[in-house]
């Protein structure tokens, strides 16, 4: 055998040991390569899929994962940074407390919310054609003050995050059960869907960015096993709210290509994505998050602008409801409050252990839940309920019941304040507007000069029609979502008209809608009769804020009853989706922002590290999929 024979039969053994090595690696589940191989055109998209990152930040809960993942990982997206200096005051973002709750109208507030609520807990019938019978709190409360806690171990079994090595700052679990003695901060960077932002320590926006890039990368490299030297090599796509502050969703997209260094990013609204998610083509998309609820419809893809509404009430608040109708009812465990993370955590437990829609469970129930506390005993207590684990998530479609007073508690999209990066936006089509106006009725008068007099009124009529087109006024309240800016020729009639307007939509604003009311509200929004006959009939609910036992039915029987009259005979069925394909509805969002990871059409979407650096929040206006 040559020489060159032999250099080659030891280079086919090499490559063949090497194949062997590779094989064995992928069935021990080793880390996926970093740069993608070279491969088939027919598998290119399947293997880039594997190297986008998927991530729906939410108020409670940080979604993250590959777009190939079956599921993401679901991280508590709070944050506790050590102080840098000895003797700092210690700075704690409240979860289950908000601003409004003790004024000195919350309480009538609140009595006149479950008066409503029990009214309509009597007014409808058990399916066996019986009324329902009321339960008084006062006949568990004295059964419930008497209940004494049974110690079940002397220790719980939990333990405060450990913090002997002075971590600068703990993630997720570890940030819940940081010691409340120990130098740390709490922030939660995202509330009620929007950047946290406040006077506090931690409460400016530099803070608030630097804090989500803390999280984010965190999550990357312990759950997704990804070096953050590495996001050169993947992209993101990232799930923002419906109603949305473009300068924060600018400073977000700028944390996640310059300063965490992904080579590109799609940004697409939460609603889309749910639509994506769930296989439906159109649906009036309710989501139901820990801190609001946001209600919007989606027609083929696209998140119609004058039907999103945003109510600043979730689950924490039913939360807070049911421990305060637990409190009237004698709630056995006296030490709990509301400004403690660990009894933050109980409520909720409790909340999704025991409440539901289910109007054939009646009459007194006994139940008992244990307190597992670091530094304390495992508790087991003993609890009798009535209605209370009904009233408390009916709040939802009667938030008088959770006793907010003074805050805004409905928005509306809101116009931008404009940015000096984005010359041709909204501000600078209204500001041309009126010169285009004039223009048009100079060229339409001159040219009704040589025309007969009939024709003068046609091409008026058709020039304005033109501008209308272009630019359409705002109009009444019901389609409006937005404070408008006027040209600068408008006449006082305009200027009054506007004005009244905005009245409107500030009182409009001020109230709280029902979750029933602010869905039927939406779909009243949308254009076309037909497009509402098709919300009526895909009516598709996700977050995790109504998970209730027999939700599905009962918001059903509630839009049913409440639909204007017209359409009640032309809907053939009001469809309520609470869990479209027997999927978790808190994560069908995120799979939506998978799907549209793997879309061909998705290509033309993404926004590149260099293109973001040129050009920066003009991208947006390009290649979002939505109107910028």
């Amino acid at each position: 055998m040559t020489q060159a024979e032999k250099g080659e039969a030891a280079a086919a053994a090499e490559n063949g040991k090497d194949k062997e090595r590779d094989k064995e690696r992928e069935q021990r589940g080793a880390k996926r390569p970093i740069v993608p191989a070279a491969v088939p055109e027919s598998l290119q998209e399947q293997i880039q899929c594997n190297f986008i990152v998927v991530i729906h930040p939410g108020s409670m809960t940080l979604r993250i994962g590959r777009a190939t993942d079956t599921l993401p990982v679901s991280i508590p997206h709070v944050i506790a940074r050590r102080h840098k200096q000895q003797g700092q005051l210690t700075f704690k973002d409240s979860w289950l407390l908000r601003e409004g709750l003790n004024k000195p109208e919350s309480p009538e507030q609140r009595q006149n919310g479950l008066k409503m609520v029990d009214q309509a807990i009597w007014s409808k019938k058990m399916s066996n054609g019986a009324r329902r019978i009321p339960v008084s709190p006062d006949q568990v409360r004295s059964y419930n003050r008497q209940m004494r806690p049974a110690i079940l171990d002397h220790s719980s079994g939990t333990k405060w995050t450990n913090t002997t090595h002075h971590p600068a700052y703990l993630i997720g679990e570890e940030a819940l059960y940081v010691n409340p003695l120990d130098c740390y901060n709490v922030h939660w960077p995202i509330r009620r869907g929007q950047l946290n932002l406040h006077s506090g320590p931690g409460g400016s926006l530099t803070a608030v960015l630097a804090d989500l890039e803390v999280i984010w990368s965190h999550a990357i490299q312990k759950y997704l096993e990804i070096p953050l030297k590495d996001l050169k090599y993947y992209r993101c796509i990232l799930l923002i709210p419906d109603i949305y502050n473009k300068q924060h969703v600018k400073e977000v997209v700028n944390v996640i290509l310059m300063k965490m260094g992904f080579s590109g990013i799609v940004v697409h609204q939460e609603s889309v994505c749910a639509t994506f998610g769930s296989g439906l083509g159109s649906a009036c998309v309710v989501d139901v998050g820990d801190q609001k609820t946001s209600v919007c419809c989606v027609e083929d893809g696209v998140s119609h602008r004058n039907t999103r509404l945003c109510l600043a009430y979730g689950g924490s608040d039913v939360s807070r409801c049911f421990y305060w109708l637990m409190q009237r009812a004698g709630f056995p465990y006296r030490d709990c409050q509301l400004a403690k993370r660990t009894d933050c955590l109980l409520l909720q437990h409790l909340k999704e252990t025991f409440c539901h829609l289910d109007q054939d469970l009646s009459g007194l129930q006994d139940h008992e839940f244990q307190v597992r506390h670091p530094d304390s005993p495992a508790l087991l207590y003993q609890l009798r309920l009535g209605d209370e684990k009904l009233q408390a998530p009916m709040a939802l479609f009667y938030p008088a019941m959770f006793g907010i007073v003074g805050q805004k508690m409905t928005s509306l999209q809101q116009r931008s304040q404009g940015d000096s990066e984005d010359p041709h936006d909204e501000h600078y089509l209204l500001a041309t507007q009126s010169k285009q106006e004039q223009s048009a009725k100079a060229i339409a008068d001159r040219k009704s000069m040589s025309k007969p007099g009939g024709f003068e009124g046609d091409l008026r009529g058709q020039s304005s029609g033109i501008v209308e087109n272009l630019y359409p006024p705002e109009v009444e309240l019901g389609t409006s979502h937005s404070d408008c800016i006027m040209g600068g020729n408008d006449s006082e009639e305009q200027l009054t008209a506007h004005m009244s307007r905005k009245t409107a939509v500030s009182h409009f604003e001020g109230k709280a809608l029902g979750l029933d009311k602010a869905i039927l509200h939406s779909i009243d929004c949308c254009a076309s009769d037909d497009t509402k006959k098709k919300m009526y009939s895909s009516i598709l609910v996700v977050g995790g804020g109504l998970m209730f036992h027999k939700a599905q039915e009962f918001l059903q029987h509630r839009i049913l009853n409440k639909m204007p009259p017209s359409f009640r005979r032309v809907v053939e069925n009001v469809e309520v989706i609470t869990r479209p394909k027997d999927m978790d509805p808190r994560l069908i969002a995120w799979k939506g922002g998978a799907v549209l990871a793997c879309l061909d059409t998705t290509q033309e979407l993404w926004i590149y590290q260099r293109e973001w650096q040129r050009f920066g929040v003009r991208m947006l206006r390009e290649r979002a999929a939505f109107v910028w």
